[in-house]
């Protein structure tokens, strides 16, 4: 008997729906620990030691008060990499449950990177690590409409020089809330 490449290829798309109706959904994009190695393909993340400039905004959130002031709001990034560190997840549940529960509040995500790489190269890995952590928000019940991604790339430095030091604060994606 001759299998012809149609009844391989409907065996096939069988085999991966079933797998993929078998396996259970994951809450969290592309997530390392934090020592950077993890379920992230190809991926690194940010973690929460960053500034912390909430700017004293505040809600009501599920289960008690949410306080931004206290969280932080800025998530570094291994070099060339991408995904989120397990190590900031409390601080983006915490933002999450924050818009989730405060309408008039907008976030806007600053993607960057530091000078190594192209111009190019650098503004398309700011904008994915932004777009990481708004997935992440996404997951977690945030309305899209209520955030933006933006990517600088290398060319808003947190720090100048190009030791380990000063690159590492470049590489992160900042939150900046606003209101409607």
């Amino acid at each position: 008997m001759r299998v012809t490449n149609t009844v391989k290829a409907v065996s096939l798309a069988c085999a991966v729906a079933w797998l993929a109706g078998c396996s259970s959904p994951s809450t969290t994009p592309d997530v390392t620990d934090a020592t950077g190695s993890g379920a992230g393909a190809g991926a690194g993340g940010a973690n929460s030691t960053g500034a912390n400039t909430g700017g004293g905004i505040s809600g009501s959130g599920i289960g008690g008060s949410v306080d931004v002031a206290n969280l932080q709001t800025v998530f570094y990034f291994d070099f060339d990499q991408f995904s989120v560190r397990s190590d900031s997840l409390a601080d983006l549940e915490a933002h999450a449950q924050y818009l989730a529960t405060n309408p008039a509040a907008v976030v806007r995500l600053e993607g960057h990177a530091d000078e190594r790489g192209t111009r190019e190269y650098n503004m398309a890995l700011g904008e994915r690590r932004a777009k990481a952590v708004e997935r992440f928000l996404a997951i977690n019940g945030v309305d899209m409409s209520r955030v933006e991604t933006i990517s600088y790339g290398e060319e808003k430095p947190a720090m100048l020089g190009s030791d380990e030091g000063s690159l590492g604060q470049n590489r992160r994606v900042e939150l900046k809330y606003t209101s409607r």
